[in-house]
C-alpha cells in the first residue's frame, strides 16, 4: 500500500504513531471547550477566537478554532446552515398583495405562512405552518425531517380540508424556494388561493408568521430542549394543542379557538 500510494514506510508508521492532537492544541482545545461551555455553544468560531483573544490573550488563526470546533464537534447550535438543500424547481414571484395589512374581519381571509427548523442533538425537524390573521389560530401544520416542497403543499392541504373555507383567501409567505415553485403555484391555483409575498430583505412583511415561531421556539422549545426529532415533534404538538385552544391572547383575552368560535356562533 505504501508503494502504490508513493509513501516511505518508515513516513507511515511514524504517521500511525503520531499524536491526533498536539500539546499545544490540546491546550486550545481546553479553552474552546471552556468558552462553548461558559456560553451554552452560542458562538461560532469567529467568536470564539474573539474570546480567545479578549480571554485568554491569545491569538490564534480563525482557521485554526474551526478546524478544532469541527473535529471535535463544539460548533455552535445556533442558526447552523441548514442541512438539507435542494435545486427550486421554479423562480416565481408574486406582488405583495397583504402589504402588512395583518387585520382581518372574517377567519379564512388572511393566512400567512412559513417553515422554521429545529434542531436537537440527534437532527433537525422542519415545521410548516399556517396562522389566520383573523385570530392567530394555527388551522394547520406540517413536521418533517426534510424541508421540500410536499412539506409546504401538505400543510395548505390540510388548512383547507380542515377549515373547507368559502369565501376567498390570500396566503401570505416569504420569497423561500418553496413558495417560488411550481408545484406551489399549481395548489394555489388549482384551489383558488391568491398568493402574497414579502418583499426581498424585509421580514416584516411576514411578521405574523415570525412572531408565531418566536413564541414557538420561545415558550417550548428553547424551554423543554428536545434531545431528538422525535421529542421535538410531540412537544410541538402539545404546544400547538395548547396554543390553540389554552393559551390567553393579550390583546382579546381569549384563546385564538375561542375568539373564532365566537364569531361563527355570532355569524353562522
Amino acid at each position: 500500500m505504501c508503494s502504490f500510494y508513493n509513501v516511505s514506510r518508515s513516513g507511515y508508521y511514524s504517521w500511525l504513531r503520531r499524536p491526533e492532537t498536539s500539546p499545544r492544541d490540546t491546550r486550545l482545545l481546553k479553552m474552546i471547550e471552556e468558552c462553548q461551555a461558559k456560553h451554552k455553544r452560542r458562538y461560532g468560531y469567529r467568536r470564539v477566537t474573539a474570546w480567545l483573544k479578549s480571554e485568554k490573550g491569545l491569538t490564534v488563526n480563525h482557521k485554526k478554532v474551526l478546524k478544532l470546533m469541527r473535529r471535535y464537534s463544539l460548533l455552535s447550535v445556533i442558526r447552523r446552515r441548514k442541512l438539507y438543500k435542494y435545486v427550486p424547481n421554479g423562480n416565481l414571484k408574486y406582488a405583495n398583495v397583504l402589504n402588512r395589512d395583518f387585520y382581518a374581519s372574517r377567519p379564512n381571509q388572511k393566512w400567512v405562512t412559513d417553515i422554521s427548523y429545529i434542531i436537537t442533538e440527534h437532527g433537525t425537524l422542519y415545521l410548516s405552518a399556517i396562522r389566520d390573521l383573523f385570530d392567530n389560530f394555527i388551522i394547520s401544520y406540517k413536521l418533517s425531517k426534510r424541508q421540500n416542497y410536499d412539506l409546504v403543499g401538505q400543510t395548505i392541504k390540510s388548512a383547507l380540508d380542515i377549515e373547507k373555507p368559502r369565501g376567498q383567501i390570500i396566503l401570505h409567505s416569504d420569497g423561500g424556494g418553496q413558495y417560488r415553485s411550481f408545484d406551489h403555484k399549481e395548489i394555489l391555483d388549482k384551489n383558488g388561493i391568491t398568493p402574497s409575498m414579502s418583499a426581498p430583505a424585509t421580514p416584516g412583511d411576514n411578521a405574523c408568521a415570525e412572531n408565531f415561531f418566536s413564541i414557538f421556539k420561545t415558550e417550548c422549545i428553547y424551554l423543554e430542549k428536545p434531545k431528538t426529532p422525535e421529542q421535538a415533534a410531540q412537544l410541538t404538538e402539545e404546544f400547538i394543542f395548547y396554543y390553540n385552544f389554552e393559551r390567553i391572547q393579550s390583546r382579546s383575552g381569549l384563546t385564538p379557538y375561542e375568539e373564532r368560535r365566537k364569531w361563527y356562533d355570532a355569524n353562522w
